[in-house]
């Protein structure tokens, strides 16, 4: 199964982050940031990923540390768990309506360092 842990510390965040490709959609993820929270929550139940975020940073004095360092965190478990990426198309867009809002996501797995 395509499954990866990573751990990210620094002096602002201690990280813990856990995917499993092949899931279902479940999630235990704790930011300490209640709408980071929510939107990672979305992203395991509609891709059928099952991720784990345990997270702990300075949001006393802001959440940029503990959201940006989580989504490096993510990335880097979602890159391990991707191995050596046989069979995967290199890029995949979607677009979804959602109320107000139309969502878009484009995800490029072709493991050039850019984003």
């Amino acid at each position: 199964m395509r499954k990866a842990s990573i751990e990210r510390n620094t002096k602002e965040t201690s990280i813990a982050v856990e995917v499993n490709l092949d899931g279902q959609g479940n999630y235990d993820i704790e930011t300490g940031i209640g709408f980071l929270n929510h939107m990672l929550e979305q992203l395991s139940r509609h891709s059928l990923i099952d991720i784990t975020v345990k997270a702990k940073g300075d949001t006393h004095i802001d959440y940029h540390h503990t959201t940006e360092d989580s989504a490096l965190a993510i990335g880097e478990a979602l890159n391990k768990a991707l191995g050596n990426r046989v069979g995967i198309t290199r890029f995949g867009q979607a677009l979804s309506a959602m109320d107000e809002t139309l969502s878009r996501v484009v995800v490029d797995c072709s493991n050039r360092p850019y984003l």
